[in-house]
This record gives C-alpha cells, sequence and structure tokens, in this order.
C-alpha cells in the first residue's frame, strides 16, 4: 500500500438484513482496532433503538487499524428503515455486507446487492454467526455460496474454507495465503497446519477463486492453461483491482459475537478497499487536475450521508470530504462553516480540521440535505439514489392543540432527517398524513416526536378518500326567507339536478330568462350549490354532479348575494336525497414488485382485497422478478406492505396512484356510511 493511500481516511458502510448483526460486527471491528477496550460502547445509543432492541438509525464511528484511519458507518437492516442504508452509502469506498449462514434467508440479500450493483459500489460479503453453523443443520458453505449468488449480478469469490470440529467451525482457511487459522473466542485467532482431510477442498476453492479472477484477466488466464501457479501477491493484486472496479465480490466468514474472522476481514479491508478519489469519481467528481467544466469543480467537494438536528449543536451534516481540506471557517456552499465535529457513536468532538477522505460533521449549514454533492461554493443533489416511494401512512394530530405550531416544526427537522418520510395534507378527509416505509418506521418517528421534542401525537390509519354520486335526476325548488329588523333576506330557486359521467367533475349552467333573478345573485347560487355538494346524503363529497338554475324569485330590498347561496345550498341538499345517492370509493392503481416466485401469491393477495389484476411482465433490470400490475380499492391499500411482506421474506415493494372513483355498494357501503353518521 502507497503512502498516499494510508493517509486517506477511507470509509466502510456495514449493510444488510435484520438480524445478520451489523452492529455486532462493528463493535467487533473496533474491538479488534484496539479503539475500544469492551464491546457495548457505540451502537444503538437511541431510546428508540433501546426500546425495539434494533438500530433504528446508522451509528458512525471512527478506528485507526495498523496506521490506517477508518470511518466505519453501521447501518439499520430493517427493511423500513432502508433509505438509511442507501443515504449512507454515497459516503462508501467500500459496502461490507453483513448476512447469517441460511441459504432461505439469502433472498432478504436482493434489492441490496442490486443496489450496490448499479452504482457500483465496491462490495464484500461476510457470513457472520459461523459458530452457529453445523453439518447437523444441513447447511454448507457451498450451498450458502450459491444461495448467496443467486442474489447478486457480481460472480461471488470465496475467500475462505470453514475447518470443523465435531461439525462446527472452528476455523478457517485462507485460499490465497494457503494458511490455516484455528479460532479463539474473543481473542486473535492461531496459526495451524491445514487438517489433511481438508487439503482437497481447499485446492478446488482456490482453484475456482483463480479461475473467476482469470475471466477478468488474459494473462492470468494464460497461465492456468498452462498450469502454472501464480504468487500470492500476484493474486492479492488481482483481488484489490477487480473488487475496486466492482466486478467481483469477496465473501469471507465468521462471527462477531465470538470476535472470529475480524482481524482477517480488517486485513482484506486495508489492503483491497480503494481510496476516496474512487467515490469521488462515482459521483462525477472530477480530479483536481481535470476540474474546469467538471461537476464540483471547486477543490473542496463532499457527499452529505446524514442530516441530524441536535439540540446541543443544531444542524448537523455528516458528510465524506472527498477531495480538498477544510478547517474551522472555510466557505462550503457559499456559507461560512460555523463548525467541524468528528463523531464517534452519539458523541460529537469539534475538531479544527479535516482533509479528504474524513468522514465529518459539518455544523449548521443551511439549505443542505442529505444527497447532495457540496463544494466550496455550490450545493445540488448527487445523481445517487431517489427516496422510496411512500408504502404506508398514519393520519397524525397533535394531542393538545397548543402543540400544532411545535408539531410542525419538529416534523420539519424529521423529514429533513429522513428522506423516507413524508407528509400530505389530504383536502378530502382534512387528515395530516405522515408517510413511510411501514408501521415500524412510522413508530419510531412518532417516539422521535415525543422523546426528542416533547410532542405527544394521537395517530390512526387514514381514511379513504370516499365520495358519493347521484344516479338519477330530479327537480327541487328552495326558498329562503327570514325576517329580523330593518332588511330580511329573500331568494327563491328552482334547480334540476343530473347525474355526470364518472370523472366529468362538476358543471352549473344558468337557464334564467327574462331576469327572473338578476345576473348579478347567479355566481351566488353556484357558490351556495357547490358548499351543499360537500357534504352529502351519504355524509362525503358529491362529485359528478350538473345542476341547471332554471327559474327563480327576488325581492328587490330583501334579496342579497348571502340570501341566494343559502338558498342554493338548501335545494341542492334537500334535492339530493331523491337523485339516489350512491358511494364511491377510491381506486388505486398498483404494481407489486416481487420475485417471481412469489407471483402467485401476489395474485392471490391482492384478489382476496378486492383487487382487478390488469397482468403482470418482468420487471425491468431485475433478474427473475416481476411487476404485478393491478386496480385496488384505497382502503384495503392502507395495510397492504404488511401482508406483502409477509409473503415475500420482507422484500416484496409496490408503488399506487389514483385512478378512479368505483361505485360501492352493499354491506361494505353500508358499514362505510354509518361509520360515517356516527363520526359526524
Amino acid at each position: 500500500m502507497t503512502k498516499s493511500q494510508q493517509g486517506a481516511a477511507r470509509c466502510a458502510v456495514l449493510v444488510g438484513p435484520y438480524g445478520s448483526g451489523k452492529t455486532s460486527l462493528l463493535e467487533a471491528l473496533l474491538f479488534a482496532a484496539g479503539t475500544t477496550d469492551r464491546k457495548g460502547l457505540v451502537g444503538d445509543a437511541s431510546a428508540e433503538a433501546k426500546a425495539r432492541s434494533m438500530s433504528v438509525e446508522p451509528n458512525v464511528a471512527g478506528a485507526t487499524y495498523l496506521e490506517d484511519v477508518w470511518s466505519f458507518i453501521d447501518c439499520p437492516g430493517s427493511v423500513e428503515l432502508a433509505q438509511d442504508a442507501q443515504d449512507a452509502l454515497i459516503a462508501a469506498d467500500v459496502a461490507v455486507v453483513v448476512a447469517e449462514p441460511q441459504a432461505a434467508k439469502a433472498q432478504a440479500l436482493v434489492p441490496l446487492m442490486k443496489f450496490l450493483d448499479d452504482r457500483q459500489i465496491p462490495h464484500l460479503l461476510f457470513v457472520n454467526k459461523m459458530d452457529k453453523l453445523s453439518q447437523a443443520d444441513g447447511e454448507r458453505v457451498r450451498d450458502l455460496l450459491a444461495a448467496f449468488q443467486a442474489t447478486s449480478s457480481r460472480p461471488l469469490v470465496l475467500r475462505q474454507v470453514p475447518m470443523r470440529e465435531g461439525g462446527a467451525v472452528a476455523g478457517a482457511v485462507d485460499l490465497v495465503s494457503e494458511r490455516a487459522w484455528h479460532y479463539k473466542p474473543h481473542a486473535p485467532s492461531d496459526l495451524v497446519e491445514i487438517p489433511g482431510d481438508l487439503r482437497d477442498r481447499e485446492v478446488e476453492a482456490r482453484q475456482t477463486l483463480l479461475e473467476t479472477l482469470a475471466d477478468f484477466n488474459d494473462d492470468l488466464l494464460e497461465q492456468l492453461l498452462e498450469d502454472k501457479v501464480p504468487a500470492n501477491d500476484e493474486v492479492y493484486r488481482h483481488l484489490k483491482a477487480n473488487l475496486a472496479a466492482d466486478r467481483i465480490v469477496p465473501v469471507f466468514l465468521g462471527s462477531a459475537e465470538q470476535d472470529n474472522g475480524i482481524r482477517r476481514l480488517l486485513k482484506a479491508l486495508r489492503h483491497e478497499t480503494p481510496g476516496p478519489e474512487a467515490a469521488a469519481g462515482r459521483l462525477g467528481v472530477a480530479p483536481k487536475a481535470e476540474q474546469s467544466g467538471k461537476t464540483g469543480g471547486s477543490e473542496v467537494c463532499a457527499a452529505v450521508a446524514r442530516t441530524l438536528n441536535l439540540a446541543h449543536a443544531g444542524k448537523v451534516s455528516v458528510a465524506r470530504l472527498l477531495r480538498g481540506s477544510l478547517k474551522e471557517g472555510d466557505r462550503l456552499a457559499g456559507q461560512r462553516l460555523a463548525a467541524l465535529f468528528r463523531l464517534q457513536g452519539t458523541q460529537l468532538e469539534k475538531v479544527s480540521s479535516a482533509k479528504a477522505g474524513d468522514l465529518i460533521g459539518l455544523g449548521k449549514l443551511e439549505g443542505i440535505a442529505t444527497g447532495n454533492l457540496v463544494c466550496s461554493e455550490s450545493a445540488a443533489a448527487a445523481d445517487w439514489a431517489d427516496p422510496l416511494p411512500p408504502v404506508y401512512a398514519l393520519a397524525i394530530q397533535p394531542r393538545k392543540r397548543s402543540d400544532e405550531v411545535k408539531l410542525s416544526a419538529a416534523l420539519a427537522k424529521l423529514l429533513e432527517e429522513d428522506r423516507a418520510l413524508s407528509l400530505q395534507a389530504d383536502r378530502d378527509t382534512g387528515e395530516t398524513k405522515l408517510w413511510g416505509q411501514g408501521e415500524v418506521h412510522l413508530r419510531i418517528a412518532l417516539d422521535k416526536l415525543s422523546g426528542r421534542f416533547n410532542v405527544e401525537v394521537d395517530a390512526e390509519l387514514p381514511q379513504p378518500a370516499y365520495k358519493e354520486t347521484i344516479r338519477h335526476g330530479a327537480d327541487h325548488h328552495a326558498r329562503h326567507k327570514r325576517q329580523t329588523g330593518g332588511h330580511g333576506q329573500f331568494a327563491d330557486v328552482r334547480i334540476s339536478i343530473a347525474p355526470q359521467p364518472r370523472g366529468a367533475g362538476f358543471a352549473f349552467h344558468d337557464k334564467i330568462v327574462g331576469g327572473a333573478i338578476p345576473k348579478q345573485f347567479i355566481p351566488a347560487v353556484e357558490a351556495g350549490v357547490l358548499d351543499g355538494l360537500r357534504n352529502g346524503p351519504l355524509g362525503f363529497p358529491v362529485v359528478d354532479v350538473a345542476v341547471n338554475l332554471n327559474d327563480g324569485q327576488f325581492h328587490s330590498v330583501d334579496s342579497s348575494e348571502m340570501a341566494f347561496k343559502t338558498a342554493g345550498r338548501i335545494a341542492i341538499q334537500d334535492g339530493l336525497p331523491d337523485c339516489q345517492p350512491v358511494l364511491l370509493e377510491p381506486i388505486h392503481r398498483v404494481v407489486v414488485s416481487v420475485p417471481n416466485a412469489h407471483t402467485s401469491k401476489i395474485h392471490g393477495l391482492l384478489s382476496s382485497r378486492r383487487g382487478q389484476i390488469l397482468g403482470f411482465d418482468a420487471k425491468p433490470a431485475w433478474d427473475s422478478w416481476d411487476e404485478v400490475q393491478a386496480y385496488l380499492p384505497a382502503a384495503e391499500l392502507r395495510d397492504l406492505i404488511v401482508e406483502l411482506r409477509s409473503v415475500t421474506q420482507g422484500i416484496g415493494s409496490f408503488t399506487a396512484s389514483f385512478d378512479h372513483l368505483s361505485e360501492l355498494t352493499g354491506r361494505l357501503a353500508d358499514r362505510v356510511v354509518q361509520g360515517r353518521q356516527a363520526a359526524q
């Protein structure tokens, strides 16, 4: 490794499914590097994480190993918190994908591996919890490798084969150095001789490794064809080059809880991970010599991986400095940099300067968001990853009316921290909807509102935006007459009501002749009719109705716009019950994305929710995945993601958009109307 590489801090992002042991791996890496003298000092310190015994936000920690400086970001594994991992990966030189040694759980890696492959992020696979793998379980490493390979478009390269004692994994043989290591709990492994019964397996696995590397290098291929054994240094050189180019995925074995295989992983990261210039290149940041006219042309450039709003420090943008150096008071994004921080778990330490490669906290930069590429005088969204589409919502309101302003401010900060959250004011139902990736995701957000911002919120599943219309027309006469002291109120109108085609909306026609109603009062009648349509006989807004104003009377003294508006409202409200009102429910067009092994299940799931299947096809650019399209009532959409994830091992998802309104009759309609009337 060159001195320049040793001088530039590098960043590894730990990602993987829930329960794979990423936080344990982070703690093991810090322990092995000598950063901590015991575990449990860094990860999952927030109240929300402790309450759920799981990571709910990225944990950042730094370490120095054999004079190399590292930043580690441990990302939540819950599928509902996937946005955090996607955002953190903008800072990565390498991603460490952590997985359990169970072939049945391999499928959960597919979306993550696809994300890494699409963005050409160098990544390796660490198969954790190998101490829990036994031959009695029927799981063999070669079978695991086949299952994991099905999740990746890059070839997986096994770097170790396990040694077993009594069926349990007790060590590993390195396939490049051909040295065997016997695990010791919470201590460096012992170097031992390769067991005789493992020699054939080791030779076979090493040959497979070399043949995979030879696919990317003709010289190595020629050596293998001539039965020449390449030098170990040459093999390491090929491994490093191919990892940096994201052509292969090296696979390592170990147990974070027992500290097994951790130092071997650290050494592989040290020797084979590219420096920050490669990450800068992926983001379009030109090298200094090529700055002119290119993205990030200024000397300093950083990528924002996370945004925090802290009580004691204000807004902190967690960013990877890709090029240049910074010190307090420098200009960044056209602003004076108020402070620089080094992050270690929940602790922030002020520092005076930072250099390329460092993962740092930038204090109080306004207008800077997660996913931005920030340079000396500019900031813009990097071509990285759009926020995940929302799939679950809760209707929220402050428990105390006096907290409305405080809630708005708190939500603004939460949305700034978490790009997977969004807010929607639904004009049809009057609800404020908080959208996210699932119930756990939103409950974490509500806990933060309560714990961090002292705002208690009531939340429930949102109501579908039901409407109603009419099947037949009717004529109606309405008179508004009121006598008070002085001028009274008088207005008389005759209207006809008729249904419109679905989606045609509201139409109002003035059929008055002979000045029966003065023209200045006609708009007031229309306004009154519209007011009356807001709440129809069934209790919902009325749509797709045409109203003709046919005749009426006025009084030269007592008639007014207010009087005719009132008469128009009375006419429509009294006339609608005679028009055979019918309930309309919103129907969404839904596109469900799942592995094709689950496609038939999705057909059944959607049909059981009153869905109308429109068809299915292969999902573009996703091998062995389908997209199922259907019409689905909004009422059935509210908790769809829960059941969808249940039947697809957590990886199925969907997008939905309103398509049309459809008549709803029978018991379901009766229950909806009764519920509305009870609420009113």
